[in-house]
């Protein structure tokens, strides 16, 4: 089966709705291929090795959750950019990419899809001033202290985590924003929780939960960031009957 490149990225944005965020990126279509798709590469972010496994894997598109193009980025077409381009355009391959729309979708998202994996249950944004907030806030079946919860995060994802420990209450509440959101721990604290999970961590962070009082832990940009992508891939090759396959570029960060 194949369907239309205009008809692929129509189907993914009636999904997210891209107009909806004012995002540091182009949202959807970011370089065009084949008018036609037949087979899906999906992953993390557009690297040079992901296009070379894409090309591998003969795709027509790749569908990703860190694309180019960002703001305030240098655009001059030279070095890492010109290589990944080029590549990408010799192979008449497509790249679409969804940034703050797909961590935000409460299904295919980010964090709705971690937060299925890791058994917490979605009660609301992060965000409660904003009706599409990009991280969320929930509960666990049952309360559990923060090293087994930590444990419990590196056994899913295959990374260990960072841990820092803020207080000696058990962790029921949580809130949770993949990839890096580690200065939403504010907003975390503000809404009451015992814990707060991001991808990244900073200096600051640290401190923050020291002080403030709460579980924070750090479980990897990429770590938590894998699934998203490729329930939004999965979705679309489903719909239309196309070949797809989530390639897992590793990276620690």
């Amino acid at each position: 089966m194949t369907v239309s490149l205009k008809a692929l990225v129509a189907a993914a944005d009636e999904i997210l709705e891209p107009a909806q965020f004012n995002d540091y990126c182009p949202n959807g279509l970011q370089v065009a291929g084949s008018d036609q798709v037949a087979r899906i590469v999906s992953g993390v972010t557009a690297s040079q090795a992901l296009i070379e496994a894409a090309i591998a894997e003969n795709a027509d598109a790749i569908l990703v959750h860190h694309g180019y193009f960002w703001r305030g980025e240098d655009p001059c077409i030279v070095g890492m950019k010109r290589n990944r381009l080029a590549l990408l355009l010799a192979n008449n391959i497509s790249l679409i990419a969804y940034h703050l729309p797909l961590d935000a979708h409460p299904v295919l998202g980010n964090n709705a899809q971690l937060a299925k994996r890791l058994g917490i249950e979605v009660d609301g944004g992060l965000d409660a001033n904003h009706s599409r907030s990009v991280g969320n806030v929930g509960y666990l079946a049952e309360a559990v202290s923060a090293d087994v919860f930590a444990e419990h995060v590196r056994r899913v994802l295959g990374r260990t985590p960072l841990l820092e420990v803020g207080h000696d209450r058990p962790i029921k509440r949580i809130a949770w924003c993949t990839g890096g959101a580690q200065s939403y721990i504010d907003k975390a604290v503000a809404a009451g929780v015992d814990a707060y999970l991001s991808g990244e961590v900073s200096e600051p962070t640290i401190l923050a939960a020291r002080e403030l009082g709460i579980h924070y832990i750090a479980a990897g940009h990429h770590a938590t960031e894998r699934y998203g992508i490729q329930a939004l891939a999965e979705n679309l090759a489903d719909r239309f009957g196309l070949y797809h396959r989530f390639i897992d570029i590793d990276n620690p960060a």
